[in-house]
């Protein structure tokens, strides 16, 4: 009894990892490959959550073997370590949040049926709803922070896959006598560059190793529980295994409701929000909208409370690190609690503000293949931070990854190597 106790203490990361990850890889880039290359591009799905699954692990891992923080790990390697972390944070996170926020923007527009216009502004709408969004967010997090961020995340993640199974379960007695196999062309640039934009934010991007070693902390602060390294585990496994999950029914129904009937993939946010929810209710019937609408937008709008918590929370601790000589344990307890995270709050939402502004016309796709483009590219930096942090001779022999673990992390690391290989 005492092990089932100790699992539902430590549950809370893991969720928080599946709602960051269940957003615009999952219901955006899932769908946009089931449905322009039907079940073509399954297998890259799946390979890229097998080959980085390490590496988000050893976040968690990482702080139920020291009791600190992955940027800890990182700084013990020398402060260059935090330098390259903040200059790669900084150069995505404010296309990040602009991509999630803009297609939860969308999904508002559906669901409370209200798109402002402005003469000559085509995005207007997108505009005021992103506002009134991360306003929303940041309130969110002031009255609740960690404890209400966890309980959210996780009504919101069972409702999106009980919804989702139910949809995918719809769709199963169709396959028999579809071809859902579309033609793809590794020599088109265009191709090349959605593979890139898949494999960048599947299942999210590089960054959250580090939120989840973070939240990890606060999870351990709020219930006073000190996790084992079983219940560490179980509760990412958990997360990972169900973001796999979703992910492979959202392209099989991008595939048997997008791509068999040739419906082509919508370049405005309301207009790929609408078909979205029309993914679902073609699979279960007109009488599901509002179940659908609901939990797609909760689910959305559950990854970029993430967001706006996850990139201040990391930056502010950086940003101490440099400037403090306290112990790396006083300074983690502080963390998302004090006056510089509400700056770096403020930072990003004004900078993902002037993306959404500056760069969204009507092609929503750009800005997510632009976000997570960038993810690709500094995914890797990262990754080799992140495995030298795990291996290091420091960390006790019971938490240190074993061989398979290590091999996949370097395939993860080296994944540009592989999609070569691929093509």
């Amino acid at each position: 009894m005492g092990d089932k106790k100790g699992i539902l203490k430590a549950l809370g990361p893991g969720f928080l990892f599946a709602a960051v990850s269940v957003g615009v890889s999952h219901l955006v880039q899932s769908t946009r490959a089931g449905a322009g290359f039907g079940f073509s591009l399954m297998w890259v799905i799946i390979v890229a959550m097998i080959i980085k699954y390490p590496l988000f692990e050893f976040g968690q891992r990482y702080a139920a073997a020291t009791g600190h923080s992955l940027l800890e790990g990182y700084r013990r390697q020398g402060k260059w370590s935090l330098v390259l972390y903040l200059i790669l944070t900084i150069g995505t996170m404010f296309f990040v949040l602009a991509a999630v926020t803009a297609v939860t923007a969308g999904l508002a527009i559906q669901l409370f049926k209200w798109n402002p216009t402005m003469e000559g502004v085509p995005t207007f709408g997108i505009i005021i709803w992103s506002l009134i969004l991360i306003a929303i967010g940041i309130f969110i997090l002031a009255i609740g922070r960690y404890p209400l961020l966890d309980k959210v995340i996780k009504v919101v993640m069972v409702i999106l896959m009980i919804s989702t199974i139910a949809a995918f379960i719809t769709v199963l007695p169709r396959l028999g006598g579809m071809n859902l196999w579309g033609p793809v062309d590794w020599g088109s640039v265009v191709f090349i560059t959605f593979i890139v934009s898949l494999v960048g934010w599947m299942p999210t991007g590089m960054d959250v190793s580090v939120w989840q070693s973070l939240w990890a902390l606060a999870r351990k602060k709020e219930t006073g529980h000190t996790p084992t390294l079983k219940e560490t585990l179980f509760d990412f496994n958990l997360g990972y295994i169900g973001t796999g999950i979703l992910a492979i029914m959202f392209c099989t129904l991008g595939a048997t409701v997008m791509f068999h009937d040739g419906v082509e993939v919508a370049g405005s946010a309301s207009s790929f929000a609408k078909q979205i929810i029309e993914l679902y209710t073609k699979s279960l019937g007109p009488w599901s909208f509002w179940i659908i609408a609901i939990a797609a937008f909760t689910t959305i709008f559950s990854t970029m409370l993430t967001i706006i918590d996850g990139f201040p929370r990391a930056l502010q601790l950086v940003a101490r690190r440099f400037i403090s000589p306290e112990d790396p344990a006083e300074v983690e307890k502080r963390s998302g609690n004090s006056w510089d995270y509400w700056v770096w709050i403020g930072v990003l939402a004004i900078g993902a503000m002037f993306i959404i502004i500056r760069y969204l016309t009507t092609q929503l796709s750009t800005l997510v293949d632009y976000a997570t483009i960038l993810s690709f590219i500094t995914g890797p930096f990262l990754g080799i931070l992140t495995y030298r942090a795990m291996t290091a001779s420091y960390i006790p022999d019971e938490f240190k990854p074993n061989l398979w673990r290590r091999v996949l992390a370097i395939a993860g690391i080296r994944r540009r190597d592989l999609l070569v290989a691929g093509g």
